[in-house]
């Protein structure tokens, strides 16, 4: 079911951004077209390198492409492109930018100007997760109609044990594959 499908994959900084990997390697092993969005603290948990070597494409992370030539990555084209945009892990930073339209990363004009529908994994530690503002945040942004996929109990990786954990790659696929096949988000 995502055989041809345009999959935006935004990786926001977390511990748990290693396993953005293999939601790309797993999206692409579907037939599907990958583009990812690396915000700037993403960058010391994953490599831009393992994500494009992954996705076979170059990984996006700022507003310019070239400074010197004037080129710059069109935040426009790539919301109006996507059939989807995936955020996994979406930290509580970046959650917390697209709840209140803060736009300072390429990730957060791309968001802004998507005309797909969204997806939001959350990852970060218990008490993140749990603080009031953060909960404000999910449920802003779920009523602006995106789906924020729930955030399993389980080891943390502070050692903390409860909600905060990133759904697994194979469960974001296989509510991806749901969802454009008709079914529930």
């Amino acid at each position: 079911m995502l055989q041809g499908r345009k999959i935006l994959v935004g990786v926001c900084g977390s511990i748990a951004a290693y396993k953005s990997a293999l939601l790309v390697r797993l999206l692409v092993k579907a037939g599907a077209s990958v583009q990812v969005i690396l915000t700037p603290a993403a960058a010391a948990f994953v490599t831009p390198l393992t994500l494009a070597t992954l996705s076979k494409q170059p990984v996006l992370q700022g507003f310019l492409k070239d400074e010197q030539a004037g080129e710059w990555h069109n935040h426009v084209h790539l919301g109006l492109w996507a059939d989807a945009l995936v955020v996994a892990p979406a930290s509580a930073n970046t959650l917390a930018h697209l709840a209140n339209g803060l736009c300072d990363t390429l990730l957060d004009a791309v968001y802004l100007s998507a005309r797909c529908p969204v997806f939001m994994a959350p990852a970060m530690d218990l008490d993140m997760y749990q603080h009031p503002a953060t909960q404000v945040n999910l449920r802003r942004l779920r009523e602006y109609g995106n789906t924020v996929w729930e955030s399993p109990a389980g080891e943390l990786a502070s050692g903390l044990n409860g909600p905060g954990r990133m759904l697994e790659p194979e469960d974001m696929v296989q509510a991806l594959e749901q969802f454009f096949q008709g079914g529930e988000r």
